[in-house]
């Protein structure tokens, strides 16, 4: 159901859709878009700390990865991008010191209906500024509980695409668990979760599966190697197995929103000490770091 609280919010949310910046209750697309029918596009979510963008440069980098593997064209250069988010972050009616999500979607564009990519289509580009909800001081202060399950999801998951119905329903279980995330495996190796990328701390080496097909590769993926470099904590991309994260020391969820969160509870069962470990903590400090250097 949506609440007045809803209407509201859209209504005084700005958002740039094909060329015009216009309230978000005012955009309109076409039923015979590709992105409605089928899906058909791309998405980025990028993360404004005091009006400036974090890691722009490594989401375009992967907005362009995502565009070439989908065969879409890029409708904007870098610098057209960062003057669209900027001008939104302008028009947003929150505080300026505020954190932010600016999100970003392209789709094929608009075609009758056919799964054959049909050419010289006009991509849809649609973008959105939405504030910031992190993780509470009570979630970072005593982690977060999380469930396990079979990643069931297509094998080109290092695509960042709007068809996320896998991601909702990996989310969902969490959620009917009462959890906040799900920690997914393909077969005996870790895959990542419904919406983060997972971290394996054992022995003070932090552990993440490797870039490729099956892993999204979440933007904090060079941004906690870089962490760990400068802390002096080991770091290791490799496949790591359902045994290996049972008994792990720390495990953390990384993303947008999360920026590093420490998982304490896992189906139920303490991980480690079953409470924030030594390595969240240094990352975590090590993070707002980076990003007061990047403001």
């Amino acid at each position: 159901m949506t609440t007045a609280s809803d209407l509201s919010t859209i209504a005084a949310t700005p958002c740039f859709l094909n060329g015009h910046t216009l309230p978000l209750n005012e955009a309109n697309i076409s039923v015979m878009d590709r992105g409605f029918i089928f899906g058909d596009g791309v998405y980025e979510v990028l993360s404004v700390y005091d009006n400036t963008v974090f890691r722009f440069e490594q989401h375009m980098q992967r907005l362009e990865r995502s565009l070439a593997e989908m065969r879409i064209p890029n409708p904007h250069t870098r610098d057209e991008w960062l003057a669209i988010a900027n001008d939104l972050l302008h028009h947003a009616n929150t505080p300026v010191c505020a954190n932010h999500l600016i999100y970003v979607q392209i789709t094929r564009g608009v075609a009758m209906r056919d799964h054959v990519m049909p050419d010289n289509i006009t991509p849809t580009v649609f973008v959105m500024v939405s504030a910031m909800r992190m993780p509470s001081d009570a979630q970072r202060a005593s982690g977060v509980a999380c469930v396990s399950a079979s990643d069931f999801r297509w094998e080109k998951a290092h695509i960042k695409s709007t068809s996320l119905l896998g991601a909702v329903f990996s989310r969902q279980i969490s959620a009917d668990a009462g959890a906040l995330e799900t920690v997914m495996f393909r077969g005996e190796h870790l895959s990542e979760a419904a919406a983060s990328n997972v971290w394996v701390v054992k022995n003070g080496v932090v552990m993440g599966p490797p870039k490729d097909n099956l892993v999204l590769e979440g933007i904090r993926y060079g941004l906690i190697e870089q962490l760990c470099a400068d802390a002096g904590i080991g770091f290791e991309l490799r496949l790591i197995t359902r045994d290996e994260v049972l008994a792990a020391d720390e495990l953390l969820l990384s993303s947008a929103t999360k920026e590093v969160l420490p998982i304490t509870l896992l189906d139920g069962q303490a991980v480690g000490n079953g409470v924030p470990g030594p390595i969240y903590q240094e990352l975590y400090q090590r993070y707002q770091l980076a990003k007061a250097g990047s403001a």
